[in-house]
């Protein structure tokens, strides 16, 4: 390609393909026309083109076939479409098809060049691109056969315009495949903006998105942009859109056909540039065949679809994660490391909440962890398959002196305790008389028998946490509140003893 990028136009107007042409030449590229996909197809063997712009109807054609091979023939060669006004559905075609990008007759310059210069960005030497869009590492960790392939397809997906859709269930990473597609395009030096469409009051939502004017309505003190103004330029992603109200689905497809947003309290309506990458966790066809979600917005967001993989399908990367989210939430001086068969614990799990939840076991886990090693018992994991058995469950031998544990435990019945032992206890080495608390675990194939109760309790966490808060002021008082012995007796550690402590809002005496 020459020093200065070429540029083909082809369309059958006269006037308009003499307007692009000016417009172009003064932005300083060369120019080469066509009339027809006869003399473009022509012009395409002869030359390698920075960007082809082209018409979708044709004397001879369609613009679409054009956009087809030009996408197959010239991979590198971004294509963009001139639509006629109103003509949404065939620009969503088109960018289907594989274009770049489109612009709508009559032609904004202004837009025009934006886009002109999106295209010319793809194509510039690595080194002039922003460093931003190039990352050296990618936000989506993992060397498994399915994560590297949704890598290259971002990579592809980056270089267009055209909005993306990406499903996946919660916390499959959907902002970080977006931030990635942000990221890889033309695009990355602009904002990135995510808005998560379902936690904005519905009569907000107009002025969130669009901004509004001073004194349009009370509380207006200051003219303010929305979040199309805050991203122009850039990227807007809608997060949840699923949960969008129908009257607000409305002015959002304008806003995006259109690409022009009108703030509320003004007269006249301003171009925005944003690229929109919807997301959710909803199926958003079901959505549209029940009426919750408008079919020509579903049409105009779903151009092209990524899918993100579940946690589950992908488990061979959960080392990667893991190794990811243990340097963030460790430090410089304490570093965050995995006891024995941790990993083949985490992965028999069969995680329903994704790379979400493995942050959430594994910050839970650090807290309870000793001298920041996460064993097996830290993680309290329900379900995974091959899981050694739970922490043991601390049983009472005998009742304690009323007045040395007051209990807060609510009534059980006739002196019932909630869990009876499958055999006599032997006595804690430190404990004196027939005040002791053992800690049994039940055989696996063995059931823990319910607690005897006159009627089921109508606040299920406050009855658990009242039965929690006895059984550890039980042991506090047996060990003179010494919480190292306490915790040894209960079968867990101090730092998870002091955590429950600590939530449960119990002192010692004097504090």
């Amino acid at each position: 390609m020459s020093a200065c990028p070429r540029v083909l136009v082809v369309d059958d107007e006269a006037d308009l393909r003499e307007l692009l042409e000016i417009t172009l030449l003064k932005m300083g590229l060369d120019v080469d026309s066509a009339a027809t996909l006869a003399e473009a197809r022509a012009l395409l063997l002869r030359h390698e083109y920075a960007l082809v712009l082209t018409d979708m109807r044709l004397p001879d054609g369609l613009g679409l076939e054009l956009v087809r091979e030009v996408c197959a023939a010239h991979k590198n060669t971004p294509i963009a479409v001139v639509t006629a006004f109103g003509s949404a559905d065939n620009a969503v075609v088109a960018l289907k098809a594989g274009a770049f990008d489109y612009v709508s007759k009559p032609v904004v310059l202004d837009q025009l060049r934006v886009m002109v210069q999106s295209a010319l960005r793809l194509n510039a030497p690595a080194a002039a691109q922003a460093p931003s869009a190039q990352p050296a590492t990618s936000r989506l960790k993992g060397e498994s056969a399915v994560i590297q392939s949704l890598r290259a397809q971002i990579a592809r997906l980056a270089r267009s315009m055209a909005p993306i859709a990406i499903t996946g269930e919660s916390g499959s990473g959907k902002e970080l495949a977006a931030r990635e597609v942000h990221a890889l395009s033309s695009r990355a030096d602009k904002p990135f903006i995510a808005v998560n469409c379902g936690a904005i009051p519905e009569a907000l939502m107009e002025a969130e998105f669009f901004g509004y004017r001073k004194g349009s309505f009370t509380g207006a003190a200051d003219e303010r942009d929305g979040f199309f103004q805050a991203a122009n330029g850039g990227t807007l992603m809608l997060d949840e859109v699923a949960d969008l109200p129908l009257a607000m689905q409305v002015k959002l497809l304008r806003a995006i056909q259109e690409r022009r947003v009108r703030k509320i309290g003004a007269t006249s309506e301003e171009p925005v540039d944003v690229r929109i990458i919807s997301a959710t966790h909803q199926n958003l066809a079901h959505c549209v065949e029940t009426g919750k979600f408008r079919q020509d917005l579903f049409y105009r967001l779903n151009v092209i679809e990524l899918g993100l993989p579940p946690l589950r399908e992908r488990l061979d990367d959960l080392g990667v994660l893991t190794d990811t989210i243990l340097e963030r939430l460790g430090t410089f001086e304490h570093r965050v490391v995995l006891g024995p068969r941790v990993l083949d614990t985490l992965r028999a799990y069969s995680f329903p909440g994704n790379v979400r939840e493995l942050e959430n076991i594994l910050e839970r886990a650090l807290a309870f962890a000793n001298d920041g090693v996460i064993q097996v018992q830290d993680l309290a994991l329900k379900g995974a398959r091959g899981t050694p058995a739970a922490a043991p469950v601390p049983v009472m031998a005998a009742p304690l002196d009323a007045a040395a544990a007051p209990s807060t435990a609510p009534s059980l019945g006739a002196g019932a305790y909630p869990f009876a032992a499958p055999a006599t206890p032997a006595p804690w080495p430190g404990a004196a008389g027939a005040n002791t608390i053992a800690s049994v675990a039940a055989p696996a194939s063995a059931m823990i028998a319910l607690p005897v109760i006159d009627a089921l309790p109508s606040n299920l966490p406050e009855y658990l946490n009242a039965i929690e808060r006895e059984i550890i002021m039980r042991a506090l008082a047996q060990t003179q509140y010494n919480r190292t012995q306490a915790a040894q007796l209960l079968g867990i550690s101090f730092r998870q003893l002091r955590y429950q402590m600590q939530k449960l809002n119990i002192q010692e005496p004097g504090d």
